[in-house]
């Protein structure tokens, strides 16, 4: 056959196939993406149902913006059961690319080399920077005092739940911005309520965890230090007059004092929050998260308020969760275009509007999608509790952060071990500082060994 023969042949299928005349249509094929990274990634996170359901919703989006990049969710209801998961998982050679964690736990993972640095993948983003955020959380997870690890998703301090239909009923003045210690105690043993007087109140005026994230700002608060140095302790320093007057503050709020609390008893049958949700406890002392649960009561009108203010003036504790980056991820660049989805102005909307997080992103934080929990409600001049989500904002400035080291949760559950018993149970605080000191000092040095090797 000659060349202008076959010439001919192809002209004429190209023909009959641009006009579909006597075709077959082929399937359309997809055509990857050649500037953008591509592949796939995992990501394990934490949460209720409502927060799988947002991280589900972050993700989706995020392929439909990404069609080269598949994201498979690794989810883990319960937090202790996932950082057991993650842990293992490091432990043997298969960690997820992305993970979620709290600051006060990435330490472990920091210290060994586990973590991709984040920090020059931030400056060379197009899209975010670094005063876009917050700088507590940041600062948080720049492990000790170095780059940038990860990047968090939220920022929240301690605040106070509170019942305003019992307070009302009470007589009590809702608590106000600059509220005092006082104050603060005077209305929880006010609204506790033992009605037949037979020890045990049918309303408490306080529903508290009583472990090292709860004392701490009222050691600091009373201008008391827990540890020597932030990014290098050493030992806890909580044999001072300050931190033993935030101490011993906190524990006359349980029952070796007013008795403003439930008992250890009652709070084995009976959690925090589901007393507070049923009106069986005045106040309560938790972050943002509760939020989404919170926001299932019915039966009375509830708001928050920033923490009592102690000798040495305002301050709170951060709270906050941040996108890691696994070093042994093998594809680093499609990891990274999640996480900078995921903390950028559409991901952490999704999260915002789900009530669980204070948006570390300022912008974010400052929408509608926080402040009202939704757009819309924005549009509408209503939103969903609390109405004072701005008191999450305003507190900022007045948060701090414990430690990161690598072993630092050995060292809050030894104090934990010692302080819970002493807000239940007469026991003698020096007894309790001795003890707190003594077990986490093994944990300290351990730390500092393993950074320098």
């Amino acid at each position: 056959m000659s060349g202008t023969r076959i010439w001919s042949r192809v002209m004429l299928l190209a023909v009959v196939l641009a006009t579909g005349v006597g075709a077959v249509v082929a399937p359309a094929v997809r055509v990857r993406a050649q500037d953008g990274p591509s592949g796939e990634i995992s990501f394990a996170f934490w949460g209720d149902p409502a927060e799988e359901a947002a991280y589900t919703r972050v993700a989706e989006e995020f392929e439909a913006a990404n069609p080269d990049i598949d994201v498979e969710l690794v989810y883990t209801p319960g937090q202790n059961d996932y950082q057991t998961k993650i842990a293992t998982d490091f432990a043997g050679g298969n960690p997820p690319d992305v993970f979620l964690i709290n600051y006060r736990r990435y330490g472990q993972y920091a210290a060994r080399g586990a973590l991709e640095p984040l920090g020059p993948r931030l400056d060379a983003s197009a899209t975010l920077n670094d005063d876009d955020f917050y700088a507590p959380p940041m600062e948080a997870f720049r492990y000790r005092g170095g780059e940038l690890s990860c990047i968090p998703q939220n920022v929240s301090s301690l605040v106070v739940y509170y019942n305003q239909d019992l307070f009302a009923q009470a007589g009590v003045d809702e608590p106000e911005a600059g509220w005092t210690w006082d104050q603060f105690a005077a209305a929880a043993e006010a609204l506790t309520v033992d009605e037949d007087n037979d020890g045990i109140a049918e309303t408490y005026g306080l529903a508290v965890d009583p472990s090292m994230i709860r004392y701490a700002p009222f050691i600091w608060g009373a201008g008391g230090e827990i540890v020597d140095d932030l990014d290098a302790p050493t030992t806890l320093t909580l044999d001072t007059p300050e931190a033993r007057a935030g101490i011993e503050f906190f524990i006359n709020l349980g029952h070796t004092g007013i008795g403003a609390v439930p008992t250890e008893a009652e709070l084995l049958s009976e959690d925090d929050e589901s007393r507070f949700m049923r009106g069986g406890a005045a106040m309560l002392l938790q972050s943002r998260r509760v939020v989404p649960t919170l926001r299932e009561i019915e039966g009375f009108a509830w708001d928050v308020a920033p923490l009592p203010v102690g000798p040495a003036g305002p301050v709170g504790i951060l709270h906050s969760d941040a996108f890691c980056l696994a070093a042994e991820a093998e594809n680093k660049d499609a990891a990274w275009a999640f996480i900078e989805y995921a903390v950028g102005v559409k991901g952490q909307t999704i999260l915002a509007e789900t009530g669980r997080t204070v948006p570390s992103l300022k912008a974010v934080a400052e929408s509608d999608a926080f402040l009202k929990g939704n757009a819309l409600g924005g549009e509408l001049g209503v939103g969903l509790p609390p109405a004072n989500s701005r008191v999450f904002l305003d507190t900022i400035p007045d948060i701090r952060r414990v430690p990161s080291i690598s072993t630092w949760p050995e060292i809050e559950e030894a104090f934990n071990t010692a302080f819970q018993r002493a807000f239940y149970i007469e026991i003698d605080v020096d007894g309790a500082l001795d003890v707190s000191t003594f077990r986490s000092r093994e944990a300290f040095q351990r730390a500092a060994e393993e950074d320098q090797t």
